[in-house]
């Protein structure tokens, strides 16, 4: 039995009163693009907090490859295969990009810094400083530090905030022919509806901590739901 890559079933989660999550279910096939998008307060980063490990108190399941990971901690679920990155930049401004990468590369067996190097194009910037970068190569290095390793599985937090629209699209190409090449699964939570729409084969959206909708990108684009709660009508 084939076994969806990423699996969330029933995830709730409360701060007191407020229900953040109401009974998620989510499943991403291996090597999916799934977008993840909703108005804020949706309960995209919580449910990323929850399928990371990052989240407290939560309820229901997560299984990668059908194995329930529920009860490990975000460094066992890395070494499982599950990679995440941040709204903002992890990166250490200071060390060089290589030094990052192979600081980082100490956590994983095979750890392909130079290929992640190459893929990410850093290889000309490797001996800089982390704040000598552009933005938008710094983006690009906080990728490649999620993807030290090859995870099977990667979840990915805005990670084209404060890029121009060209960088963006740039970044969220080279990450679709990436993923795609190394057979990666990717849950990504992305305001930027350009970045979503071109690279996600299917998308998730969230309201009210609930899930509102599920389709192609077409389908979500044109969903009466989904341009009432979120998107307006000039998405469509």
């Amino acid at each position: 039995m084939t076994h969806p890559a990423l699996q969330g079933i029933a995830l709730s989660r409360r701060y007191g009163g407020f229900a953040a999550l109401r009974d998620v279910n989510l499943s991403v096939p291996a090597g999916e693009i799934r977008g993840l998008i909703g108005p804020n307060g949706a309960g995209k980063s919580t449910l990323i907090d929850v399928l990371s490990g990052r989240a407290k108190q939560w309820s229901g399941q997560v299984l990668v490859d059908g194995q329930d990971i529920g009860a490990c901690s975000s460094r066992a679920r890395r070494k499982l295969g599950m990679a995440r990155s941040f709204q903002r930049t992890s990166i250490f401004p200071t060390r060089t990009v290589r030094d990052q990468l192979e600081l980082a590369s100490h956590w994983d067996s095979g750890s392909h810094v130079d290929e992640v190097l190459a893929q990410l194009n850093l290889a000309e910037f490797q001996h800089q400083p982390a704040n000598e970068l552009s933005y938008g190569d710094q983006r690009r290095l906080d990728l490649a530090l999620a993807l030290i390793g090859r995870p099977r599985v990667l979840l990915l937090d805005e990670p084209a905030a404060g890029l121009t629209m060209q960088e963006s699209l740039d970044l969220a190409h080279l990450l679709r022919d990436l993923v795609k090449r190394w057979g990666i699964t990717v849950l990504l939570v992305e305001h930027d509806m350009d970045v979503v729409f071109s690279i996600c084969d299917r998308i998730t959206v969230l309201n009210l901590g609930e899930l509102l909708v599920e389709g192609s990108a077409q389908e979500v684009r044109t969903s009466p739901l989904v341009i009432s709660a979120y998107l307006g009508r000039n998405a469509a």
